[in-house]
């Protein structure tokens, strides 16, 4: 396995590697993913293999521009309002974190869309990762780069610490910007949906194309519903997924906790940790573990660190985390999906 840096040389050797097979690991602004070239059946059961992922769960499809999806997507099969709307959020949110779940054409093979007539694509909003796929051909396969169910990894160290030598090549683009998966769309029937909530929040996808519906799984969906019926990545009901047990709590829930030793409590902002600590008694020790994702209460700032505290406090050997869910506004509906689906729910 080889571990380099971006640069125009490692990008062409990563190339190279994607064409003849190979799978690479790269920085997205999203997470980093597992890549491989998406026209090759024989390269895409290898990131099967490599992740432990099960068949029945899809790939996503990274092109590295529009004209790549009019080639990798059945366009002609959406009606023309459906047309339209893709053209609207291609045009102003792509390069971008937003997967759209369209036909997909005969080029692309069953085995990344679990044998589904659909797949979904993505234009990464990442120069470096654009300029990969399209060195590398125009179109790389990537879940996230992590065995399946864990933590997505939003550095590169995460990648190699997860995955290993399973990778032919891991590219190190620095640490993740946004830090949680691309929103899902699909856009393959009359009432476009939102199958999974991402990096893309659902009122700037709204102001584009008017009213969408939410139609991601909760946990509690995901448990009943057949494997067959899974048409986006991250519907599962256990995803991921520290080591340790995670349970999340309500703003107001979790000031009832108690702290005891070997607990850590994870806290959207400053003012929510200072309520829980200040109705302590006796207070927690200086060894407490105690991290908040965003001081000021920004979601896009405690998005971009949601998975890499998840990865340090997996790493502290703790008992358990308890973790505050946040305000639904901007990525806090993202934020919570993947906090929920961490969590050990039996």
């Amino acid at each position: 396995m080889e571990f380099l840096s971006v640069s125009p040389e490692s990008l062409k050797r990563a190339a190279e590697v994607l064409r003849s097979g190979g799978l690479v690991a790269f920085p997205t602004e999203t997470v980093y993913g597992l890549g491989a070239d998406a026209y090759n059946p024989a390269a895409l059961a290898r990131i099967f293999e490599a992740k432990g992922r099960p068949r029945f769960d899809p790939l996503i499809i990274h092109i590295a521009s529009s004209g790549t999806l009019e080639d990798a997507a059945n366009l002609s099969l959406l009606n023309s309002e459906t047309r339209r709307k893709l053209f609207l959020l291609a045009e102003n949110l792509w390069p971008g974190p937003l997967s759209l779940v369209l036909p997909k054409s005969e080029k692309i093979p069953g085995i990344a869309t679990a044998g589904l007539s659909t797949a979904a694509f993505r234009l990464p909003g990442l120069v470096a990762a654009v300029e990969l796929i399209s060195l590398a051909g125009g179109a790389v396969a990537a879940p996230s780069a992590n065995p399946f169910g864990a933590l997505s990894p939003t550095r590169a160290e995460h990648v190699r610490d997860g995955l290993g030598e399973k990778a032919d090549m891991i590219l190190d683009g620095g640490p993740a910007r946004i830090g949680v998966e691309s929103t899902v769309l699909d856009m393959t029937s009359e009432k476009i949906k939102i199958l999974r909530p991402g990096g893309t929040p659902k009122e700037k996808i709204e102001e584009l194309i008017g009213s969408v519906q939410d139609g991601f799984f909760t946990a509690e969906d995901a448990k009943n519903t057949p494997k067959s019926g899974f048409i986006s990545p991250g519907q599962l009901k256990s995803h991921y997924a520290p080591r340790t047990p995670l349970s999340v709590f309500s703003e107001n829930d979790i000031f009832n906790l108690p702290w005891k030793p070997g607990d850590a409590f994870l806290f959207f902002d400053s003012p929510s940790r200072n309520t829980w600590f200040e109705s302590l008694s006796p207070r927690p020790s200086a060894k407490a573990v105690i991290r908040v994702l965003s001081p000021s209460g920004n979601t896009l700032e405690a998005a971009s660190r949601l998975f890499e505290t998840l990865h340090e406090l997996d790493s502290l050997k703790i008992s358990r985390i308890f973790a505050q869910l946040v305000p639904l506004e901007g990525l806090g509906e993202a934020i919570n999906d993947r906090l929920r689906r961490a969590a050990k729910l039996g």
